[in-house]
């Protein structure tokens, strides 16, 4: 007999499968974790290509801000729908759209365009990883789940290192496009394998009810409070009634939601996030630390290839070649904390000392200006990698320890709470980089160019695009050519000016990333040391029904 309906001398009833089936239906797991987390990876390098071409600098961040928004919100319903109808529907269902998405990105005409659609995407990709890794825990035993999650983790390993080159070689030797579309051939061979071959696993649980409202009203004050922030200092005055209505309607919505949320708990209803988790001291200042850290982190690493290509004028390929030392650091320092404290049984002092070095790499990186070298750039990521991997890796161990009766919740809410975080920064800091540029960028202008020049000559300069496309450079150029030297020189000066001001605009960025970081460390000062509890087994539940138990490596987005 090939299949093993049940393992009952173990204490753990689950189904097994013939080594078969669980083999194939692994390979079509690992191809869904390597898309999805090389998606996380890529799409960033070619960012500057993408904005010289569709012209929509002011909109940088939101590419990945629409992304981030809906795959954060969408986890806990994926989790609860994957309990109620099985894995494979749901996961089948997210591979659809977020294969569709990704064709949908690849044709945009437009940023607005691919914005929308990067948000479509990203409804498919809160399926992808955290019922991907539920899959592990469905087919394996508890003994047997340790060297399957060793490969989960060499599959993220592999897409942090490769994704940032992938994605520059794909920008400068094809198109941007490509980014998207290679999606495509990868997910359909994923997809044919585990709709032939993948088992349908058994759904756990018997009732769950899905909280449809508080979804509703989590999405419309997060969105209610992006836009406000993304607005704020570029669109609209920060004290316009625009981003006053904005962020007075986000706050009433959140305030319903928090009323709807706590009148469920005492129903003893399922909330998408439940209340009592932040009675938890633990908790609380670990979910503080993680939301500021992730803030810290996406803000500086997101900003980190414009820097590169437009300010130091490396190509898209080099650029991403330059975040690689980083994820290297990071991955190798998060295995080392992570042995570090499994065998001392402690982690405060491990999680100062990563904070503290954090801090001084996000330091370095206002060192940083027109006049760099590649090599200033990759000693800052470096260190700040290391950093953030050495003190950031087990705050998911130390929640649930604090909490092991709602190891689920707590992980779940603790991962939706840092992604929440750091897609609430990228909106803050592209209308920071958006709003200093303008007037860095006038002040820097030489009064004699501003003499010989047109305003609507200078007035093309507006917009740093220029930086990111070769052609239109060489365009331009041409044009100040026929003046003579005198034209050259102002060309020269301008360019000049163009780079002064995407610099400052960064450097602004970089210094909320410093700030972030140093709230983190002093709030790491608040946490408990409590000792970590042994390993146990829970025969009722384990981390394989709940695809938010599942321990996932922290959000690296290059």
């Amino acid at each position: 007999m090939h299949k093993i309906h049940s393992l009952q001398q173990s204490g753990i009833d689950m189904p097994l499968y013939s080594k078969r089936e669980t083999l194939l239906t692994m390979v079509g797991v690992l191809l869904v974790m390597l898309l999805a987390s090389l998606d996380q990876t890529i799409v960033s390098t070619a960012m500057p290509h993408i904005v010289s071409e569709l012209k929509g600098f002011d909109r940088y961040t939101w590419v990945t801000t629409a992304y981030l928004l809906t795959s954060t919100v969408m986890v806990p319903i994926y989790g609860k729908l994957s309990d109620l109808y099985g894995r494979k529907a749901i996961f089948l269902i997210g591979i659809l759209l977020f294969l569709s998405g990704s064709a949908l990105c690849g044709m945009s005409s437009s940023m607005n365009a691919l914005i929308g659609f990067r948000a479509f995407q990203g409804l498919g990709a809160a399926a992808l990883l955290p019922i991907a890794i539920a899959v592990v825990g469905d087919l394996f035993t508890p003994r047997e789940r340790g060297k399957w999650q060793g490969v989960t983790g060499a599959v993220f390993g592999l897409s942090s290192v490769i994704g940032p080159a992938v994605g520059g070689w794909i920008t400068e030797n094809a198109n941007w496009r490509w980014v998207f579309y290679i999606n495509l051939p990868v997910g359909l061979v994923a997809l044919l394998v585990l709709i032939f071959l993948m088992p349908s696993l058994t759904k756990r649980v018997a009732t769950v009810s899905i909280d449809y409202l508080g979804a509703g009203l989590l999405i419309a004050g997060t969105i209610a409070l992006l836009l406000g922030f993304t607005w704020a200092g570029s669109t609209y005055a920060w004290l316009s009634p625009q981003i006053m209505g904005l962020l007075a309607c986000s706050c009433t919505i959140l305030t319903i939601f928090i009323l709807v949320e706590a009148h469920k708990e005492r129903q003893q209803q399922q909330p998408i996030i439940d209340p009592s988790l932040f009675r938890n001291r633990i908790f609380v200042i670990s979910v503080l630390i993680t939301m500021a850290a992730n803030m810290a982190l996406l803000g500086s690493v997101f900003f980190l290839p414009l820097f590169a290509q437009g300010i130091l004028g490396i190509s898209a390929t080099d650029s991403g070649l330059l975040l690689s030392p980083m994820t290297l650091t990071l991955v190798a320092s998060s295995v080392i904390s992570g042995q570090i404290v499994s065998r001392v049984g402690k982690y405060k002092a491990i999680a100062i000392v990563g904070m503290f070095i954090s801090v001084l790499g996000a330091a370095m990186l206002l060192r940083l200006n027109v006049n760099s070298h590649a090599n200033d750039l990759w000693m800052a990521m470096i260190v700040m990698g290391f950093g953030t991997g050495f003190g950031m890796s087990f705050y998911t161990m130390i929640v649930q320890n604090a909490l092991p009766d709602k190891i689920g919740q707590a992980t779940s809410a603790l991962t939706f709470f840092r992604q929440i975080g750091g897609t609430i920064a990228l909106a803050a800091m592209g209308s920071v980089m958006a709003a200093s540029y303008l007037p860095t960028f006038h002040q820097s202008i030489p009064a004699q160019t501003r003499q010989l020049l047109p305003a609507k000559i200078i007035n093309l300069f507006d917009n740093p695009n220029i930086l990111l496309s070769h052609e239109m450079q060489q365009t331009v150029f041409k044009q100040f050519a026929m003046l003579g030297p005198g034209g050259l020189t102002a060309y020269d000066q301008l360019l000049h000016a163009v780079k002064m001001g995407l610099a400052q605009g960064i450097y602004n960025t970089f210094i909320l990333s410093l700030a972030f970081m140093l709230v983190s460390l002093v709030l790491v000062f608040f946490l408990e040391d409590r000792p970590l509890q042994g390993r146990k087994i829970n025969t009722r539940k384990n981390s394989a029904t709940d695809p938010s138990v599942a321990d996932t490596p922290p959000l690296m987005l290059h």
